[in-house]
């Protein structure tokens, strides 16, 4: 058992590499910006990239986050501890910078690679937030939610960063934030949805 006082979690380890991706407006950046300043304020080094596709429409878009206790040697994320994807080409485009956790919202991503179901965690944020709050809108904080309970986030420390960078809705965020920490706790104990079939 760790000491009172001593780092757990993400903020234990020497570097930890997030990424998120998907479409424009999602919330990608966003959702990075908030880790980032949850880790910050716990006093963790951070750094974020955030990237777009070259695609004049239905591009993706990109936040790489890293995080350590002391230096962060490089921004770059390349072996991603946990992978949010938002999106079936997001999904595609980055599982093999992923080897650690991968969640994702089965509305968003229809097809998953087999093999890999122990490290796939299925976040149904959009139905949820449809279902709860009559919009999809909130579908990022309960993602959110759920990342912060799989990666062992400090809770409290990334609710107050939520409800400093989101300008508005913060009371429908609060319980969308919630909400997603309750999925997260069965998220892996729910089967892979529909493994691609292998080509040819």
């Amino acid at each position: 058992m760790p000491a009172e006082g001593a780092p757990q979690g993400v903020l234990a380890k020497a570097r930890t590499e997030i990424l998120i991706s998907g479409f424009g407006g999602q919330g990608v950046v966003r959702m990075g910006q908030i880790l980032g300043l949850a880790a910050i304020r716990q006093g963790a080094r951070v750094t974020m990239l955030k990237s777009h596709g070259t695609e004049t429409r239905g591009g993706y878009v990109r936040a790489q986050i890293v995080i350590a206790p002391e230096y962060v040697d490089s921004p770059v994320v390349e072996r991603a501890d946990f992978f949010v994807a938002f999106s079936q080409s997001a999904y595609t485009k980055f599982y093999d910078l992923a080897p650690g956790l991968i969640l994702y919202d089965p509305n968003m991503v229809a097809t998953v690679r087999p093999g890999a179901a122990d490290r796939h965690a299925r976040v149904p944020a959009t139905a949820l937030s449809k279902e709860r709050f009559n919009n999809a809108l909130f579908a990022n904080s309960i993602m959110l939610g759920a990342l912060t309970h799989l990666a062992g986030l400090d809770v409290e420390a990334v609710r107050a960063a939520m409800l400093e960078v989101l300008p508005r809705f913060h009371d429908e965020n609060t319980k969308a934030f919630a909400l997603g920490g309750e999925a997260g706790r069965t998220a892996l104990a729910v089967p892979a949805r529909a493994p691609l079939e292998p080509s040819g």
